[in-house]
This record gives structure tokens, sequence and C-alpha cells, in this order.
């Protein structure tokens, strides 16, 4: 079959051609899945970079739609725990101690195929473009998740209430879109780009900001970036009993303690999203067209084109790998 493969961190890329995917060692049983397209996250970035994942040579990817036999057209749920620690018992995979996640400890879909240890982390698309729909395996999931934290708090203040996005990429433009259709805040974005702050307006922020006022105050806030400056940006406008959560992987920190951030204010570390929360997400796309947001389609092979322009920053939104090859008129996108 044919992969994009990281043969060595910070390397590029390559296109080798390899044998049909088998279970990792330590595992057995599962299913080998025909991908159909994959999406591009800046995770895979990290991969490359060596910050985390495991070592190479592999196969990244881990937004993943592809066709199973039975089921049709699904979506690779793709953090799997151990399936015995308490998180994994309440549904939480992805903070597993022990999970394998696709693309990151294990071989993922920038692939033709790839294998996945149970049919229960498929989901079916049901009418939902394989191309538009993939990066919310990831992305759109990680949003999602992100907007749960605080969405009950700001459904409670209805129209008073304020959210902020921090970081208006991929993921940032997903949770403007969540929390317009999911409560009637006034949402602000905040990013230094004015391209992405026009993006934000388009998708229903209320305002787009370089920079807030220093007597602004929050609900909720959502870094999506996560370096020190934004997360004490963050600490600094979050309102008291608000809601802080940090998505973004820069490393930055903020002091806490009594006195140190407003009183009451819940401080989340936010990843991924659980299993269910996929389904409801789905769902949500389904009836919410405006959930699956416009994604720029690569043929596989410029996996590492897609890499340089995510890096550079010129990629507007999401990248999805064409795998299977389909063409554009199947694509819908």
């Amino acid at each position: 079959m044919r992969a994009m493969v990281l043969e060595r961190h910070n390397q590029p890329l390559v296109e080798v051609d390899r044998p049909q995917p088998s279970p990792p060692e330590g595992r057995d049983g599962g299913l080998v899945l025909d991908v159909t397209a994959c999406g591009v996250c800046h995770s895979d970035i990290h991969v490359v970079d060596g910050d985390f994942g495991r070592p190479p040579p592999m196969v990244l990817g881990h937004e993943i739609t592809g066709v199973h036999p039975d089921l049709g057209p699904v979506m690779v749920y793709a953090p799997w725990g151990c399936g015995h620690c308490r998180q994994c018992g309440e549904g939480e995979e992805m903070i597993c101690s022990n999970s394998m996640e696709a693309g990151l400890f294990t071989d993922g879909g920038y692939a033709e195929q790839v294998w996945v240890p149970d049919r229960r982390y498929l989901e079916p698309l049901d009418g939902l473009d394989p191309y538009t729909a993939a990066p919310l395996a990831c992305g759109g999931l990680t949003a999602y998740r992100a907007v749960q934290h605080g969405v009950e708090r700001l459904r409670a203040l209805g129209s008073e209430g304020r959210a902020l996005v921090i970081g208006a990429g991929g993921l940032g433009q997903y949770a403007i879109g969540f929390l317009r259709l999911q409560t009637d805040a006034k949402v602000t974005a905040l990013d230094l780009s004015a391209a992405k702050r026009g993006r934000s307006l388009e998708l229903g922020a209320h305002e787009a900001v370089e920079a807030l006022a220093e007597d602004q105050t929050f609900d909720v806030i959502i870094d999506f970036v996560g370096v020190d400056a934004t997360v004490g940006a963050g600490a600094a406008h979050v309102a008291k009993r608000g809601v802080m959560t940090v998505v973004g992987l820069g490393g930055g920190t903020t002091p806490f303690g009594f006195g140190a951030v407003p009183l009451e204010t819940t401080f989340i570390a936010s990843v991924w999203g659980t299993r269910a929360e996929m389904s409801d997400l789905l769902e949500l796309a389904r009836r919410e067209p405006s959930v699956l947001l416009p994604v720029e389609v690569l043929p596989l092979a410029d996996a590492q084109v897609a890499h340089e322009r995510l890096r550079s920053g010129e990629a507007k939104g999401r990248i999805v790998l064409d795998v299977s090859g389909a063409s554009a008129e199947s694509r819908h996108s």
C-alpha cells in the first residue's frame, strides 16, 4: 500500500510502498480499514519535531475517514485507551495514561489502510462528506470538548455571557461556530492575523480584535495557542466564576493560587474529546451544515507540502489529504 512515512525526526515525509498494516506489538485482533481521507493537524508537526509520539519510522495522521465493508463510510476515533483504568471506564480514553493514539503512537491515516483495534472506534458518517468531515475527528472534536467545559456557564448567563477565543486558526474557527450554535453569548476572537480576524467575523464572531482592552473580562476563555502571553492574557481577563480552558500546546504557564487569579475561576487543560462526544459532534454536523467548514484537499503525495504550509502559516483553514484518490466531483469540497 502507498504511505507517507516519517523516517526520522525533523526530516521530510517520504512516499513508500508498505505491506498491509498489522496490530502493533503487544496487541492482536482488530481490523484493517481502507482510508478515504486524512486531515493534517498541528499535532502531526509536533510528532515530526519529536515533541511527542513514538520514535520513527511511522505513518502520521489521526483525522481519518474510511470505508468499512458493513458500516460503509466511517470516521475513526483515534485515541484508544487501555480499557481497564478509571478513565477508560468513564469513557475518557483520550486521557488514559496508556492510550495508543493512531498517527502518534501507532501508524495512522497517511496511508491507504490503517489498523484499528475495535469496530467500536468507527462512527458511521451517515451522509457526511468524508473530506470535509475528516478534520472533525481531532480539530473539530478538540474544539467541541473545549467549548463544552464552559457551555453551561454561558447558557446560564444568556445574552449577558461573554466568550473569548484566543487563536482563530483551524480549531478556533470551529470553536466560534460551536459557541454561536450552543449559546447566546457575545463571542470575541483574538488573533494577530488580520485574515483570521476577518474569517472569524464571517463565521459569526461578534468582534475580532488584535488586542484586549485592559478592563475587558470574559466568562469563558478558550486558548488555542497556549504560550505564556496567551495563557497570561486569559488569566488576566477571565471573570470571577469564569472558565479558562487551555488547548494550545505552546507550553505557557501562569501563576495560580488564592489572590493570583479571580475568585472561584476554573482552569482546565483540555485534550481531544470522548468517543461519545464524537457521536454528538457528527449528529450536530448533520443538523447544522455550518459545522462543516471548507477544507483544502491535497493528494496524499503532497503530505509534505501540507506540512510546510502549516508551518509557514499559509494554510487558511484545515488541509485534508485525499488518500483514496476520489475524483473532485465526488468530494464536494
